[in-house]
């Protein structure tokens, strides 16, 4: 004879009730809206400040720059 499974119990945990809530934040906010807003502001980059990534997208390469 085969034992049945036991059902796993359906028990709302506190990581799920967190999670159900910021769902239910982020929908709100959707539908009020019509998208998510943002929070978050960028901060403003410095042109002083030595950044490979755009150097290389400009097509420059550092290494032959005027001061070499």
């Amino acid at each position: 004879m085969k034992r049945k499974k036991k059902l796993k119990d359906m028990r709302i945990t506190v990581a799920d009730f967190m999670l159900a809530n910021r769902r239910a934040a982020r929908q709100e906010e959707i539908d009020e809206h019509g998208k998510q807003v943002s929070f978050r502001k960028v901060l403003h980059k410095s042109k002083k400040v030595y950044n490979r990534k755009a150097a290389k997208k400009e097509g420059m390469n550092p290494d032959e720059g005027p001061f070499r």
